[in-house]
């Protein structure tokens, strides 16, 4: 398996490990977790579980683009070694905005954030100029 899907499978990782610690503190606030209305009791949740609730988002919609990113490259024939370089950034800005966003060190997180963004652009260009 290549670099990028190695990348890629660990992104996809990343979202349940946010779901499992989403339910520990759906737990810890309410008492219980409600599996019958899960994403009404966690729009309720404060504090660092609300973060952990947000950060899971953000980690399912980072996932939908860099897929879309890798396969626009793989199928336009990009340069492999470029795109599995991004990838290694990318996955290593996905790895510390959870952390990042779960400690609320906002402006971090925001710009790890904007340099995960502009690393799928630069793969999505690899796989334009291809």
């Amino acid at each position: 398996m290549t670099t990028p899907l190695w990348c890629l499978a660990a992104l996809a990782i990343i979202p349940y490990i946010l779901a499992g610690m989403g339910g520990y503190y759906r737990g810890k606030q309410f008492g219980s977790v409600d599996n019958e209305y899960p994403r009404l009791q966690a729009a309720q949740l404060e504090g660092t579980g609300a973060r952990v609730w947000a950060a899971q988002s953000n980690a399912w919609e980072a996932l939908g683009l860099f897929t879309a990113a890798l396969v626009v490259a793989h199928f336009a024939g990009a340069d492999s070694a470029k795109v599995a370089t991004a990838s290694l950034v990318f996955i290593s800005m996905r790895v510390l905005h959870p952390i990042l966003y779960i400690a609320n060190i906002a402006t971090v997180r925001s710009i790890v954030q904007i340099v995960g963004l502009i690393t799928c652009i630069y793969i999505f260009s690899l796989g334009i100029v291809a």
